[in-house]
């Protein structure tokens, strides 16, 4: 088995037909069938559904296509590193669901100036999973927020220390925390992140008695929410970041509540450049708060 042969059953997955695969690796139809052959031979099992015109992938065919493209992107990224030549081929980025994913789209096009050959790919999932793809190689980095789960595999690197605020609809009366939080309908953030745990935790600790009129699961939409009047709420900074006016924010917490929220690698990853200048990007967004390697 070598990369050739990898990269030509890419392109079959990819255009559909043998002949349109040709064209994009720059071989003969024949040529492509006998190294589709040499591939099957060596890994002893079918990888098309030949019944079918044009041939599909089967099962094991579907397998083999996502081990081959982390196989062809790991290859790729090492003769880049070793080599110096321009970077290039594609960079999977994941990410959590939170407001500090605002902060990704502008990084990466920053990311993909500073690259022009390179292919970005952004995945949204649970930190579990990212956690997951970064250790087999599926993606390249992910944002994550501090997670005490991180394989010793893995390094992260936070690129943010954001305060945490009480949030109220704009134009409400000046007010502490407190008193927003107990005067206040609670509009509440429930979610298995760790952000919703520290809220609540504090708020359990500081005696707030809370008078729950909603519970929601995304940070933005909570902050929509207040921002139309329905009550007050507690929400980091980059959500407050994409929202300016449209909310009164106090500190939340004495001292003022932290979260950090930063990059997931492999130790050993290729793409050492490319993570490096992401995170720089990062905390160029994050402002005050942004925290250099």
């Amino acid at each position: 088995m070598d990369i050739r042969q990898l990269k030509t059953f890419i392109a079959i997955a990819e255009h559909g037909t043998f002949a349109k695969a040709a064209d994009a690796v720059g071989l003969t139809p024949s040529a492509v069938s006998q190294q589709i052959q040499a591939l099957e031979a060596e890994v002893r099992i079918e990888l098309f559904d030949r019944s079918t015109r044009p041939v599909t992938l089967n099962s094991q065919g579907l397998q083999m296509l996502e081990a081959a493209q982390v196989l062809v992107r790991s290859a790729d990224d090492i003769v880049d590193a070793i080599s110096g030549r321009a970077i290039s081929g594609t960079f999977t980025i994941g990410s959590v669901r939170s407001s500090a994913l605002s902060l990704l789209p502008k990084a990466i096009i920053e990311l993909k100036n500073d690259f022009p050959d390179l292919k970005i790919k952004l995945h949204v999932a649970n930190s579990d999973e990212l956690l997951n793809d970064v250790v087999t190689g599926r993606l390249d980095s992910a944002m994550v927020a501090e997670y005490s789960g991180v394989p010793s595999t893995l390094r992260w690197s936070p690129f943010i220390n954001e305060p945490l605020f009480v949030i109220a609809p704009k134009g409400t009366k000046p007010r502490s925390a407190t008193e927003l939080l107990s005067e206040l309908p609670y509009v509440k953030f429930i979610s298995r992140f760790r952000l919703a745990n520290i809220i609540e935790t504090e708020v359990a600790r500081s005696g707030i008695i809370t008078n729950v009129i909603a519970e929601i699961d995304t940070i933005m939409a909570v902050v929509a929410c207040v921002a139309h009047g329905l009550g007050a709420s507690i929400a980091p900074w980059s959500a407050l970041k994409e929202a300016p006016g449209e909310v009164v924010a106090v500190p939340f917490g004495d001292p003022q509540i932290h979260r950090q929220i930063g990059l997931i690698e492999r130790r050993t990853s290729p793409r050492a450049a490319v993570i490096d200048r992401l995170h720089q990007h990062l905390v160029s967004f994050s402002g005050e708060y942004g925290m250099a390697r």
